[in-house]
């Protein structure tokens, strides 16, 4: 979509495209409250500025929006619409043997044991394995870190997220 038909959508149709892009509702909320944007790069802007200013809890919620990083399933079964861009941000992994995807599939529940959220990576263009060297070292992060490594690493996907709603 072009960037006046973004600003074209009624409040409920930007809430459903914005969520797209990132599932937290306090940000999903505080973006709509901005429409119509003045341009892309006030949408840009804001976006970033806006998500920082989000809370952990907000933050939580955000990643509950993602499939886990290189299972497949979960990604065709629950996230059906994102998936075709979760698809290519996670095109890399899909390349992988079933031993990585395995182990990465470990990992991802060793993580969410450890933090109580799903690994949050900006993925494209990383493979499975480097997706698991990744997650291997954020295991001995602490919460903290960890917490606030993951929303920038959602920053980073909502960024490319926004860019393909707008292409």
């Amino acid at each position: 979509m072009t960037f006046l038909e973004l600003n074209n959508l009624s409040q409920d149709q930007l809430k459903e495209e914005l969520q797209k892009c990132c599932g937290s509702s306090t940000w999903i909320n505080n973006m709509t409250k901005l429409h119509p944007f003045t341009s892309e790069d006030q949408l840009f802007n804001m976006a970033e500025r806006l998500w920082h200013e989000c809370n952990e809890e907000d933050w939580k919620e955000a990643f509950e929006h993602h499939p886990k990083l290189g299972d497949l399933e979960s990604l065709k079964a629950k996230y059906a619409n994102t998936k075709d861009w979760a698809n290519d941000e996670q095109a890399a992994a899909k390349e992988s043997s079933p031993e990585v995807l395995e182990e990465l599939a470990n990992a991802n529940k060793i993580y969410e044991e450890r933090f109580g959220f799903i690994y949050i990576l900006f993925a494209t263009g990383k493979t499975a394995k480097v997706i698991l060297s990744i997650l291997r070292i954020r295991l001995n992060n602490d919460l903290a870190t960890e917490l606030i490594m993951s929303m920038v690493e959602q920053n980073k996907i909502t960024k490319l997220r926004l860019e393909k709603l707008l292409s």
